[in-house]
């Protein structure tokens, strides 16, 4: 199977922490697949007015989450193509059961080092500005890797080409899909 001939009918979701490649592959990936790209967490800024880190702070995590959700819920019905998710998008139920239904997830396991190495000198995330920020992220990949378990299909995210990485999700996807026909 081609990029040519590679069809999917739900959109692609990708799904990892922050620092995961989701956006960085996520817009290569629909490049070469010549499908729409979206990031959830610009369409929530769009749909807020303001900055996630901004919404965090006035209105706290928990109104985030709801207005995430309400977010991913409309772009899973849009066009075919690739949505990057947040990182703790997929640990609400309530997303993870509408990406089951209407999307494929694919999740960017990437290990704590190479995480904390692509995220360390950044202070745009606002689950990280705490006094241990790396300490913060080890709890948060314990308690999310065990949901990101649930996904569809799982790529590892290394460092390295961007073209490589693009190249193992379109192989994963290939694969996920050849199986989904056998089990017709």
């Amino acid at each position: 199977m081609t990029d040519a001939e590679l069809s999917f009918a739900k959109p692609l979701v990708l799904v990892g922490m922050m620092g995961a490649g989701k956006t960085a592959i996520g817009k290569r990936l629909a490049a070469r697949l010549k499908v729409p790209f979206t990031d959830a967490d610009f369409e929530i800024e769009k749909a807020a007015g303001c900055s996630i880190a901004d919404f965090f702070q006035e209105h706290g995590e928990g109104a985030f989450r709801d207005g995430e959700r309400r977010v991913i819920k409309r772009l899973l019905r849009e066009p075919v193509g690739i949505l990057a998710t947040g990182g703790g998008a997929f640990m609400d139920s309530g997303t993870r059961k509408e990406i089951s239904q209407h999307g494929i997830s694919i999740w960017f396991k990437a290990d704590l080092e190479t995480l904390w190495r692509r995220l360390r000198r950044r202070d745009t995330r606002p689950l990280l500005r705490t006094e241990n920020p790396k300490a913060t992220l080890e709890q948060l990949v314990n308690e999310r890797y065990p949901v990101y378990a649930g996904v569809d299909i799982t790529v590892i995210s290394t460092d390295g080409p961007p073209e490589a990485m693009v190249g193992q999700v379109m192989d994963a996807v290939r694969s996920y899909l050849n199986n989904e026909k056998q089990d017709d």
